[in-house]
């Protein structure tokens, strides 16, 4: 894993620029840095390298390709690199590789067979640049899921600009693009900025799947998908699995040993993120069924007994002979990272699971360099309780007439006076038009009340808002209500929430995390079984724990669930983070920078202090804000 920068159409100042994106990803990559232009300058490409995959210099980036005409640089990792290396071999595509790495495998096979065709071939997680010097071709992509992120856009006048870090393209000499108040009502309403959306104006995220094609002399780029996460639920929907649950979690299982054991190989140690949940213990029960050796698994655990898992977390372990280590961590450690979190992220970011996402990271690096975690079980597998209470809420609601719902939301929603409360949660259910658009109505809080009044349409009186995948999802895309919830979320919240919080965290101090089960085969399996297959009884991710079941004892993992909680609704109101979180808002602050309404903020906070009224906007907005400051915006 590794930081990728690059410009166009620079000019003079470049090797100072290109410098300054690469301190700025440092923490992606401490282990080298190196930097290529073009004649002329009018392409610059840097990197900084954490080795995992030949450690020596043959792995290093940027690198040309054989014949001089390519130059690559890549983030990440090629799962199944040696299969492709091999087919280069077989082909004479290569008659020889000058080193190991994965890198020189994906820059040869862009070379011998495109970059589509590559794309589909290869599996991994990954962000690079491929730059043709004949054709005077620019070529960026991202994986399938979003693991890995890229960020692109335009700086003054016809400068692009990509890179690995959003706070590398801040850091270029002129960096003057405003924050992009369109996207703040999404903000506000999620806690993060989705895709193609960054915080600020001309700047975007490259999306999971797609490729950008940006030809001299740079000033007009095309994108365009290699994948779609929506088409493999739509055609797994179409060929369902038609073998018996025990034949599906063979099936699974095989799939998932495939995949963990390409993820196990690096020239680097190897762990693993084990919490109690049936996700993470999945992974390391078949890493260890893998290994001749004692997988290392790691698990942080809370002092506060409320909020303990971490006993369980080991019980497990011991039951699989792993060699674990855990760290207990208190208040206090979790509190000191707050006033960190914003220059981790680039932009805004305010899922508060970031804090002890980053606390494992920081102890898990102290072991190992790469990290494999359980992510993407829920929403493969019908993990989140939402998808049921919603399915069930649709299901009453839609008996009542639209004629009738409608009309009864829109009162009952002004007789609420748009206060954040029970009744008011209610009214926005009850104008819902599908399950979808409840589901997404479920997510709505304080967003458009908190932008100031002068930034939304005079005419309206409403925010404008960036459009983004969910705005135009096709209700009953597929059959079953909570397919379509379970892909919402892999469309949208899994890349640009979870993701996004798992590889900014764990770069933060240099781990390499990997997600086996967003391997593109367990993927597309996922989406042929029928939804009784992960759902049943009241029994969530059942062929999850089919295979769990044969590793792991069924009384170890079948207790009640106390989840790992940060009571910031506690916290905030102590002196040290309470007098951090009221100078972010100071009345002066927020007059002066003039994008938020005072009156709002205070009104929330008031609510909070005085009456106990606790609002997740709270966090959203005091990370906002943290972002402002170390933005020196």
């Amino acid at each position: 894993m590794c930081g990728i920068a690059g410009l166009c159409n620079w000019g003079d100042g470049f090797r100072e620029n290109i410098e300054k994106m690469n301190g700025k990803m440092y923490h992606r990559g401490p282990d080298a840095g190196g930097i290529w232009a073009l004649d002329g300058h009018q392409v610059v490409l840097g990197h900084r390298r954490l080795s995992i995959v030949d450690l020596t210099p043959a792995g290093a980036q940027p690198m040309e390709s054989h014949n001089g005409r390519y130059v690559i640089v890549f983030n990440g990792e090629i799962y199944n690199h040696r299969t492709v290396r091999d087919r280069l071999l077989q082909e004479n595509k290569v008659t020889a590789f000058r080193g190991t790495s994965d890198t020189e495998v994906l820059l040869e096979a862009v070379c011998a067979y495109g970059a589509q065709e590559t794309l589909r071939m290869i599996k991994g997680m990954f962000a690079f640049a491929v730059y043709d010097k004949e054709e005077r071709v620019l070529l960026l992509a991202r994986d399938r899921v979003g693991e890995k992120p890229l960020y692109y856009g335009f700086v003054g006048e016809g400068r692009f600009v990509f890179a690995s870090d959003l706070n590398s393209i801040a850091a270029l000499d002129g960096f003057s693009n405003p924050v992009n108040t369109h996207v703040l009502e999404q903000y506000f309403r999620y806690g993060y900025i989705p895709a193609p959306y960054s915080i600020y104006e001309k700047i975007y995220k490259l999306e999971p799947g797609k490729i950008l094609v940006i030809k001299s002399p740079f000033n007009n780029y095309t994108i365009y998908p290699y994948w779609s996460m929506q088409e493999a639920a739509v055609y797994g929907q179409k060929h369902l699995f038609h073998g018996s649950e025990e034949e599906a979690a063979d099936e699974l299982e095989r799939l998932l040993k495939e995949s963990i054991r390409g993820q196990m190989v690096a020239d680097v140690p190897v762990g693993a993120f084990l919490s109690a949940g049936i996700d993470s213990s999945t992974v390391v029960s078949l890493m260890q069924s893998l290994s001749e050796r004692k997988v290392r698994s790691f698990t942080i655990g809370m002092c506060d007994e409320k909020f303990n898992e971490a006993h369980i977390a080991k019980e497990i372990a011991q039951h699989l002979g792993t060699e674990h280590t855990e760290l207990y961590i208190t208040e206090e450690d979790a509190r000191s990272v707050i006033p960190h979190l914003a220059g981790m992220f680039g932009e805004p970011f305010a899922d508060s699971s970031q804090i002890p996402t980053y606390l494992v990271s920081k102890m898990t690096r102290e072991h190992v360099t790469v990290s494999l975690s359980g992510d993407g079980g829920d929403e493969l597998f019908g993990g989140y309780n939402t998808y049921t209470s919603v399915d069930r809420i649709w299901g009453r609601t839609r008996k009542i007439p639209g004629a009738i719902r409608r009309p009864a939301s829109a009162l009952l929603g002004a007789a609420c006076g748009g206060r954040d409360s029970a009744m008011s949660t209610r009214a926005r259910l009850l104008g819902a038009r599908s399950i979808e658009d409840m589901y997404l109505r479920s997510e709505i809080g304080e967003g458009l009340s908190i932008v100031g009044k002068e930034h939304r349409d005079p005419q309206a009186g409403k925010l404008p808002r960036s459009s983004t995948i969910m705005d135009t999802y096709p209700a009953g895309l597929l059959e079953e209500p909570q397919h379509n919830l379970m892909l919402m979320d892999l469309l949208m919240y899994h890349p640009d929430d979870i993701l996004n919080k798992v590889d900014r965290t764990a770069m933060a101090v240099s781990l390499e995390t990997r997600v086996p089960m967003l391997d593109k085969d367990v993927v597309e399996f996922a989406w042929t079984l029928p939804l009784s297959y992960k759902k049943k009884d009241g029994v969530t991710k059942n062929v999850l724990r089919d295979i769990l079941y044969r590793y792991v004892p069924r009384e170890l993992m079948e207790r009640p669930k106390k989840g790992f909680s940060i009571p910031l609704h506690k916290w905030l109101k102590e002196p040290g983070l309470r007098q951090w979180a009221e100078g972010l808002i100071d009345r002066t602050v927020l007059d002066r920078q003039g994008i938020l309404d005072t009156d709002a903020v205070w009104k929330i906070w008031d609510d909070y202090i005085r009456r106990d009224i606790w609002r997740v906007q709270i966090w959203y907005i005091l990370m906002f804000q943290a972002w402002m400051g170390y933005a020196g915006r």
